[in-house]
């Protein structure tokens, strides 16, 4: 759950420091103090999009920091650990933008991306704004909450997959009986191209091979003679270098006995002599082998000029031959695919059955969570304010299935304007849909998994009884789970187990959102504000008191 909230120059907050507590707790303050914007600064440390405007007027960047315990939470330890991040001392959320619009994040103190940001969100807080309802309206939106409600996204994301690979194979059928000629024709040049390539069976190492070894045979009459002429010079018996050196080195030896400094000289001329006597069996060896060859010379002129030519026709280097077959050979391939119309009718086969398979289960799936949630909805209904009305969701047949399913989600509303069953876009006025949505999310939130709830004022447009059914439906949901919920209503109010006040001051610095954590003597007079405005009696408090006492037994 989140343990700590940290917000620095953010929109009207100069510096807030909060540690929500553990059940239902709830924000209020008068209009205007700056509520939600503390829920705008959650949703922009895990990730939403923001610009610079979020910047305190005055302050150099925007900063937010929120702290999680993962005691129950192992599969976000695991995330954290698979992405490269600590995993060892909990989880730190750390969002940074300066006044330039520019963003950095931050997850355990190591950067981060905001995509990543948001995927350890979706296990970490789920935030209900005050206009989820307007969303509701929306068909993807309605498919998207039934789905994660029933846990079917990844059953989803599957089924999109074989839908796609489907569209993929009658599109590859539908090319290939269209450009059957032309295929034809690029598969008979492709195969002469080959042939001709193959036939030439030129190596990649090759003509650099070839290059020195034409230079080798093309020269071998002067490097022989060239050979020689330095053995002559070297190795002649009475005036070679050879001689002279050894003499030299015998002189130099004699007189060492008389000045050792002549040392270091004596040694050099030793490794001359070392090194002669190799060299000169080198160039012997060498000499031995050369040998002038007409006929090899001509083979490899032959094959550079057969090389050449074939580079040219095809316009590569020499040493791109090799790959230029290797890509002539794949694209056979795919030709041979993609004209093999009995194999193409295969795939098709087999891909729309996989795809059927998979929206036969989805759509199975859907119906069973759709019934249940509809059950579950319309109960909630009955507590607010909305009675006889009865929530469903249809599955609405798709012609030719798509990559959502074969069905489209529709929430429908009856008993409200009339017995026959109706889109919810249709039927429901402004505040009905407010409940409405309050029911859903209600009943949503109690499946999810995510430890903490975030409510930025759903309770809009209800009051009295309603009002209070809301403030313990709330509670009920804190008694698993953390709960934080922006409200104008006292009667909401005083169901939580704590609670926040925001107040907006001015000052020299200018205006800004200040936060109170409500003792119980808070408490009662935030709720008799809440129920008497500017003047607060005697009475007023008395009835906040009441209100906390009942909220509290419930």
């Amino acid at each position: 759950m989140l343990t700590r909230l940290t917000i620095r120059d953010f929109v009207l907050v100069d510096r807030l420091d909060l540690a929500p507590a553990r059940g239902f707790g709830t924000l209020t303050g008068e209009t205007g103090a700056g509520k939600s914007i503390l829920v705008d600064a959650l949703a922009f440390v895990l990730g939403e999009r923001a610009e610079a405007g979020l910047v305190r007027a005055g302050g150099e960047r925007a900063e937010v920091t929120a702290e999680f315990d993962l005691a129950a939470l192992a599969t976000v330890t695991d995330w954290l650990r698979a992405n490269d991040f600590d995993a060892d001392e909990g989880l730190l959320l750390r969002r940074v933008m300066d006044a330039g619009g520019r963003s950095r994040a931050y997850i355990n103190g190591s950067p981060a991306t905001l995509q990543q940001l948001r995927e350890v969100a979706e296990a970490l807080v789920d935030i209900h704004g005050q206009h989820a309802h307007q969303s509701l309206l929306r068909a993807d939106a309605q498919r998207a909450l039934l789905d994660t409600h029933g846990d079917l996204d990844a059953l989803r994301g599957e089924l999109g997959e074989a839908w796609r690979a489907w569209r993929a194979a009658e599109s590859a059928r539908a090319v290939a009986g269209e450009n059957a000629e032309a295929l034809a024709a690029e598969r008979e040049r492709l195969d002469w191209q080959v042939s001709e390539l193959e036939r030439l069976g030129f190596a990649g190492d090759e003509w650099s091979a070839l290059n020195a070894e034409h230079r080798r045979l093309a020269h071998a009459t002067s490097l022989i003679e060239g050979v020689r002429a330095a053995l002559d010079l070297v190795a002649d018996d009475e005036s070679g270098s050879a001689s002279r050196l050894d003499l030299a080195v015998e002189r130099v030896d004699a007189l060492l006995d008389v000045d050792p400094a002549l040392a270091e000289a004596a040694e050099l001329l030793r490794s001359a002599q070392v090194n002669l006597s190799e060299s000169t069996s080198i160039l012997r060896r060498y000499a031995d082998r050369v040998d002038i060859d007409p006929q090899r010379l001509d083979e490899v002129e032959r094959r550079i000029e057969a090389t050449l030519d074939c580079a040219r026709k095809y316009r590569v280097t020499p040493e791109g031959l090799p790959a230029l077959l290797e890509v002539a050979k794949k694209r056979l391939a795919e030709i041979g695919e993609t004209t093999d119309l009995a194999a193409l009718d295969a795939r098709v086969a087999a891909t729309r059955t996989r795809y059927a398979t998979l929206a036969q289960r989805l759509s199975e799936s859907r119906a069973t969570v759709a019934a249940a949630l509809g059950t579950e909805v319309s109960r909630v209904m009955q507590q607010l304010a909305l009675a006889g009305g009865r929530f469903e969701v249809a599955l609405l047949p798709v012609s030719g299935g798509s990559a959502n399913g074969d069905e489209q989600v529709e929430f429908r509303i009856a008993g409200l304007s009339g017995g026959e069953a109706r889109s919810l876009a249709k039927v429901a006025s402004g505040g009905e849909l407010s409940r409405i949505s309050l029911a859903i999310q209600v009943v949503t939130s109690q499946a999810a998994r995510v430890p903490t709830l975030v409510f930025d004022e759903v309770d809009v447009g209800i009051g009295g009884g309603v009002a209070e059914v809301v403030g313990r439906l709330l509670r009920e949901l804190g008694r698993e789970r953390q709960v934080l919920c922006v409200t104008h209503l006292p009667q909401v109010a005083a169901c939580a187990d704590w609670q926040w006040r925001v107040l907006k001051e001015n000052d020299a610095s200018g205006v800004r959102s200040r936060l109170l954590t409500l003792d119980a003597l808070g408490r009662v007079e935030e709720i008799a504000r809440m129920l008497g405005g500017v003047e607060i009696t005697a009475i007023t408090r008395q009835h906040a008191e009441e209100m906390l006492t009942t909220g509290a037994t419930d």
